[in-house]
């Protein structure tokens, strides 16, 4: 690298860390509004001018509206007995970080897959920002190839890198995979 670095974590500069409880205190909330499958209260949790910003395959929403409308009611369709699982979570200040997985059924048509009946795993990571006990931006990213890949579909055309991996994923602790 030459002489100029990027500047780093702009974004968090100025966050006020007394917020931790408030902040985790929202998100398991929010949380357990999602195993609810309660998407018409979700403004008890989102402001109403948030901001979702999503991977590619999920996309950009602005505002709750937006989110509820785009997002998670198509979302419910396609996958239902969704329930949400955080398997872990870091939370400083405004800013709570998680990754987890829903399991669920396809039980409607997603990325063009007819439903198949199928349980699945949709891993994800989340960046939450709450100000004001409400949250504001949520930068998200879902894996919705292995979604696809559970489905019977292989979104790389055989040119997925898993080809090149000497083992199989380890399970959730770490530990071998089974």
């Amino acid at each position: 690298m030459t002489d100029r670095r990027p500047v780093q974590a702009e974004l968090t500069a100025d966050n006020d860390l007394s917020k931790t409880d408030e902040t985790l205190s929202v998100i398991d909330a929010m949380v357990d509004g999602l195993n609810d499958h309660d998407i018409d209260g979700m403004g008890r949790f989102f402001s109403e001018s948030f901001r979702w910003i999503g991977n590619a395959g999920c996309g950009f929403k602005d505002g709750l509206k937006e989110f509820q409308d785009n997002w998670q009611r198509p979302f419910q369709a396609a996958f239902s007995d969704k329930t949400c699982i955080d398997e872990a979570r870091i939370t400083q200040g405004e800013w709570c970080a998680a990754l987890g997985r829903q399991e669920a059924i396809h039980s409607g048509t997603f990325m063009g897959i007819e439903p198949t009946g199928k349980r699945v795993e949709i891993r994800y990571m989340d960046f939450w920002k709450v100000k004001d006990g409400k949250i504001v931006d949520n930068w998200v990213m879902v894996d919705f190839p292995y979604v696809m890949q559970q489905l019977g579909v292989d979104p790389f055309n055989g040119h997925g890198w898993e080809r090149n991996d000497s083992s199989r994923m380890p399970n959730r602790n770490g530990g071998p995979a089974t």
